[in-house]
């Protein structure tokens, strides 16, 4: 088995062993390209230590020399270089108390999480997989090297690891990891969100968006996405609808394209049909009001998961928008993409198509048709240039200032009806045809 290393990473390898030490490209750089996949990063593992690695190599960066790793800058790339090491005891869930430079690269390999990433390679020894990790990548497997409950009592994120790994590469579970998995889901709680929120992230967004599945069948969902526990338990009882709430979602997920934002406002554009749901005497449920009550919910779980601001902004915005169905002619679909956002138009499109090829058969065809029709409105709209916004319009608070009105509420009142104007009938944003409105609004 012969693996194609990078020049600088044979430079690096090479000026190790000339030095009298082993070293290897070692972990998830290994399993890519066994896999024929470009890897992102190349990691080196060496029996040189820290203090001996900076000797070598002349320009060095101190990022977890406490753990044995130096990152060596060479060219214009960077490095890791981790000194070949024995784990302590875990007392956080995630970083060993203390660890153990040793000079064996198996008792380094040992300590690593699953099988396909405790692989390492050099051009001299060849492949040294001593976990069965190549036959792992083979049958499509993820499996803990060693004892699954040590691992995860080591690091609990390695649990939603193993679930992200699956959903990357399109793996299953080894039987008794994802045993481990259900009897420790609580641990996971000890864990930073912004270390889960990186996790889930990489699940959403690959190729197997359906491993959410297992995330609730695992009992981590219950732990740090409680909400989507309960979607799955929420039945639809609706012509519209042919799965639970859960399974819908999942679905929705598959029929978006891999876009971040995209597939997080998948995830939660029905988080509020739980709390919404209500059951007429006829048996069919119905969800008044989720979209809205869905947008808080987005909110408060985008927050606690700590993502970004314009995470949240955006990914609220739409599922507060994704059930929208104004009357299919302009003036109402303007006013539509003005309560929604502008800015989420004609994107928000993707949204509905993937949540209506996730509901049943009844009316989907119409419901699809609805959509194109919307879509071309819209586009028309942007195509001309109509107004959606203040900042659209044709004149500026400056300009009515410049009037004689004066700053303040009453300004923001006259452009509001302004935009209110326009919007019903767009060819009046013209300077003099607006300057003679805002005259009007304002006497009144």
């Amino acid at each position: 088995m012969k693996i194609e290393l990078p020049e600088n990473v044979k430079k690096i390898l090479s000026r190790l062993e000339s030095a009298g030490f082993s070293a290897y490209a070692v972990g998830g750089c290994v399993r890519d390209s066994l896999l024929q996949k470009e890897p992102k990063d190349w990691d080196v593992t060496t029996s040189a230590k820290p203090d001996q690695i900076k000797r070598i190599f002349t320009r060095t960066i101190d990022t977890g020399i406490q753990h044995g790793t130096v990152t060596v800058l060479y060219g214009k790339e960077a490095y890791e270089v981790t000194t070949f090491r024995i784990d302590g005891i875990y007392e956080d869930a995630r970083h060993p108390k203390e660890v153990t430079f040793t000079p064996d690269l198996r008792e380094d390999l040992r300590r690593r999480d699953f099988t396909i990433n405790a692989m390492a390679y050099n051009e001299k020894d060849g492949l040294v997989d001593i976990f069965g990790g190549r036959e792992d990548l083979q049958q499509g497997i993820i499996r803990c090297v060693g004892t699954p409950r040590e691992r995860f009592t080591e690091d609990a994120l390695r649990m939603l690891r193993a679930l992200r790994f699956s959903a990357q590469l399109g793996f299953s579970i080894d039987e008794a990891t994802f045993e481990a998995i259900r009897e420790l889901a609580p641990t996971i709680r000890k864990v930073s969100a912004e270390r889960i929120q990186a996790e889930l992230v990489k699940l959403v967004t690959s190729d197997h968006p359906e491993v959410m599945r297992q995330v609730y069948e695992s009992g981590l969902a219950d732990q740090f996405l409680p909400e989507f526990s309960t979607m799955m338990k929420t039945p639809q009882n609706t012509p519209h609808h042919k799965y639970t709430v859960g399974e819908h979602t999942i679905c929705a997920m598959q029929n978006i394209r891999a876009d971040r934002v995209l597939r997080l406002t998948m995830l939660l554009h029905d988080v509020g049909k739980p709390v919404c749901r209500t059951t007429d005497p006829t048996g069919r449920d119905h969800f008044i009001g989720h979209p809205q009550v869905g947008a808080r919910m987005a909110r408060e779980i985008l927050r606690r998961l700590k993502f970004d601001n314009e995470t949240i902004r955006r990914v609220s915005a739409m599922v507060a928008a994704h059930d929208m169905r104004p009357p299919l002619e302009e003036r109402a679909v303007r006013r539509a993409m003005v309560k929604a956002g502008p800015e989420y138009f004609p994107v928000l499109f993707e949204v509905s198509r993937a949540d209506i090829l996730a509901q049943s058969s009844y009316k989907q065809k119409e419901k699809l048709h609805n959509v194109d029709v919307h879509e071309r409105i819209c586009r028309e709209i942007i195509r001309k240039h109509q107004a959606l916004s203040r900042k659209d319009l044709a004149v500026t608070g400056r300009d009515l200032m410049a009037a004689g009105m004066k700053p303040g509420k009453g300004l923001g009142d006259v452009l509001d009806r302004l935009l209110a104007h326009v919007l019903e009938f767009p060819e009046d944003n013209k300077r003099e045809r607006l300057m003679e409105l805002a005259s009007r609004f304002r006497s009144e």
